[in-house]
């Protein structure tokens, strides 16, 4: 049977069109089962079309369509469910189509394609003797259904973008809420370093070829190092200088260009040499060789790009335009220019993962899991992406353009409503003060987004830097990095976070494979399993600040007391070490503990008796305490940072961190969502982290609300039972206050 299964579905994927992918589904299944007849069903605007039947009248294909409703492949549909029958005609649902040619059928056995809950089509068979198909049958056919639905789904996309007069929706999970318009710049997806092995005819002209790609990849770094170095983005111009040196001919590019001497083609000469010095590096025992095999993959990478997409990688667009791929990186987010990347999509990667966490700092809207956007041909196609609903319409109707220009001319200028009073404090009419913080991880214009409303860095993702470097920082390169960021906060307070990797947020050349790894190895679990990396970055921390006293420092993914006594020992040993090489007294930093593992709830007044504040990670703590990955596309609805359960998390954890006198903020996403700030201010947090681009909004917001009706309001709200009645009362109560606009 599995044989079987895999055929057939790797029969339909190959297919070139939706009509041949039906035929050869409904043929092979057919012969699979054994039946005399095998038709499938295609939803189209509620109507179930007959797109494809071995057995049927050839005339009804295409032309017999029944609503949901009517018929029992309706049934099949509506119910959601497998429709067995041993005799079709004696079921009262049962629907005569003279043009279908079915009279001498009984046995019928339906079976929904469904594809994320949402019924595709359905597949049916029949016989004309009466019997009732077995449960192996039934379970056949369901299996195959659920197999197919991708592929379905898939095809019948791309032949709705072939016609350009009809507009198709993606969807998938927002990672940088905006909206853009512009046409879809499809890059294929990663560019495999195992490339086939080709002899070449003319060696002369392969070299060629290779050269002017090389050079093509040194230009596009030497260009990228001198923006970042003008921009002062030291943390990313740090990603191209080891690529330079490896391109030169004394190095690797002088490998490259010896295999093709051999007599391969440009591609293969490439893959060879990488693949070699890759199995090399990794066979070494020296952790920083080790290190530089992600160097040799990503420059192998590089060139291979500018062999087979040359004219994709000399990008200079003259207008600006959404970049969609299989996923992306932190170096291809920045070979685009600033003002022409209008927006993001891709098929992989999470919130959290490096393009999303690029895409939010640089105000990018951007998309993730968006399932076989790339096998739609949606290259050059005007797209409306719609990052505030995780929504990507391609080739939408003028009457659709009209209404999301209008949108987003409406949001710019509400923008610069909010913006006008940035100036101002966050306090509610009734008086209560909220401190607005900034979550940053990006050096570049930090400066700018420090100076905008902000009063302090709330949350700065120390791992950024380090996903951005080819190996370890420096203890000297950390102290920098830190440096710019206090300074950037001019006397304000910094709450660094140490290293947070692991789960969604690997390090290319530190790998963790893990089949759990948001349950697994990371944040200040790795951290202490490695004391010599942890020392370092505390005393760069420390020495960083040894001259502003601004620093506070934050532990990730504590779940244990342990873990906080082990780090206060390692802190006090790199305080203690450099006090006695600087020859006087540093300042000590307040220390604190991310609470985004439940456990640690419930350990408030033992957390309070060790460290200075917590602050909560509503990401990570809805995650944990609902059960579902935040970055998978298939339970993300089930993700909801309304939940009752997780509100009343967040209100008991701010009632015990006042009865303990432990100072308390909020880092996650929930602070920056007017709803969200509106309960957390209700429950009584006083300091809320966000992106920068949602302080302007929180702070006009907070300056139009009392607190002591927000009280009473969240009193309801923890009272209902699910996230979706949370958000109407709070949609009830902005539009009473007039404030309902502040959504949009």
């Amino acid at each position: 049977m599995l044989n079987t299964l895999r055929d057939i579905t790797q029969a339909v994927a190959g297919a070139s069109s939706l009509d041949s992918a039906l035929n050869v589904l409904v043929s092979q299944t057919k012969l699979a089962m054994q039946t005399q007849c095998c038709s499938i069903y295609i939803l189209e605007q509620q109507h179930l079309v007959l797109s494809a039947s071995d057995g049927l009248a050839s005339a009804a294909i295409n032309n017999v369509k029944m609503p949901l409703s009517e018929g029992l492949v309706g049934l099949a549909a509506e119910k959601e469910e497998a429709v067995n029958l041993a005799d079709a005609k004696s079921h009262h649902r049962f629907k005569f189509f003279p043009e279908v040619e079915e009279e001498e059928y009984r046995a019928f056995l339906a079976v929904p394609i469904i594809f994320q809950k949402q019924v595709v089509g359905v597949i049916v068979v029949q016989q004309p003797q009466p019997r009732q198909f077995s449960e192996n049958e039934e379970a056949f056919l369901m299996t195959l259904a659920a197999q197919l639905a991708v592929v379905v789904r898939s095809l019948k996309n791309k032949a709705a973008i072939s016609n350009v007069q009809q507009q198709v929706v993606f969807k998938g999970v927002s990672a940088s809420k905006g909206i853009a318009i512009a046409e879809a710049f499809v890059l294929g997806g990663a560019i495999s370093l195992a490339q086939p092995d080709i002899k070449c005819a003319d060696v002369d002209k392969e070299t060629l070829r290779l050269k002017s790609a090389m050079q093509r990849c040194k230009d596009i770094i030497s260009t990228l190092s001198q923006r970042f170095d003008r921009e002062k983005a030291d943390d990313i111009a740090s990603i191209f200088s080891a690529l330079q040196l490896l391109l030169n001919e004394a190095s690797l590019g002088g490998e490259y260009l010896r295999e093709v001497a051999l007599g391969w083609q440009a591609e293969s000469a490439v893959s060879r040499v990488s693949l070699r010095y890759i199995d090399q590096f990794i066979a070494m025992e020296d952790p920083y060789l080790k290190e530089r095999a992600s160097d040799i993959r990503e420059l192998g990478q590089k060139v291979l790009r500018q062999l087979i997409e040359p004219n994709k990688l000399d990008l200079a667009p003259s207008k600006p335009v959404i970049l969609v791929a299989k996923e992306v990186d932190a170096t291809l987010l920045a070979e685009f220019p600033r003002g022409k990347l209008a927006g993001i999509v891709t098929e992989l990667g999470g919130v959290n993962a490096h393009a999303a966490i690029l895409a939010r700092a640089l105000g990018v809207p951007a998309i993730v899991g968006v399932d076989q956007v790339l096998a739609a041909n949606i290259d050059d196609k005007k797209l409306v992406l719609n990052a505030n609903s995780g929504q990507l319409l391609v080739s939408p109707s003028d009457a659709v353009l009209h209404e999301y220009h209008t949108l987003i001319s409406e949001s710019q200028a509400q923008q610069r409503q909010f913006s006008a009073e940035l100036s101002l404090p966050a306090q509610t009419i009734d008086g209560h003060r909220i401190q607005l913080y900034l979550n940053a991880g990006l050096l570049s214009g930090l400066s700018t987004d420090m100076a905008e409303g902000a009063d302090g860095i709330g949350l700065y993702r120390t791992e950024i830097p380090f996903m951005l470097h080819q190996r370890f920082p420096s203890e000297i390169e950390q102290v920098h990095v830190y440096k710019q960021v206090l300074s950037a906060a001019r006397d304000r307070p910094v709450v660094m976070r140490t290293l947070d990797v692991g789960g969604d947020k690997p390090l290319p050349y530190f790998p963790i494979n893990e089949d759990n790894p948001f349950l697994g190895w990371r944040g200040i679990r790795l951290s202490l399993d490695h004391p010599e990396l942890f020392l370092m970055q505390l005393r760069a921390m420390l020495t960083a600040n040894a001259d502003s006293a601004q620093l506070q420092i934050l532990l990730p993914m504590v779940s244990n007391l342990d873990e906080i006594d082990r780090t206060l020992l390692y802190l006090e040993q790199a305080y203690s070490e450099l006090t006695e090489e600087l020859n006087r007294t540093i300042p000590k930093p307040q220390i604190g503990v991310m609470l985004e593992v439940p456990s640690l709830l419930f350990q408030l007044e033992d957390v309070a008796k060790r460290v200075d504040f917590v602050s909560v990670g509503s990401n990570d703590l809805t995650q944990y305490l609902l059960a579902v990955d935040r970055n998978n596309p298939s339970v993300s609805p089930l993700f909801d940072s309304f939940h009752p359960g997780v509100l009343r998390a967040l209100k008991w954890t701010i009632t015990d961190c006042n009865r303990y006198q432990l100072d308390a903020s909020i880092c996650g996403e929930l602070a920056g969502e007017p709803m969200g700030a509106l309960l957390l201010v209700a429950m009584g947090y006083q300091k809320l982290s966000m992106n920068q681009g949602s302080i302007a909004r929180i702070n006009y917001l907070l300056r139009r609300i009392d607190k002591q009706s927000l009280e009473q309001l969240l009193e309801q709200a923890l009272l209902l039972s699910n996230g979706e009645q949370v958000r109407q009362l709070l949609n009830e109560y902005l539009n009473e206050q007039e404030l309902i606009s502040i959504l949009h």
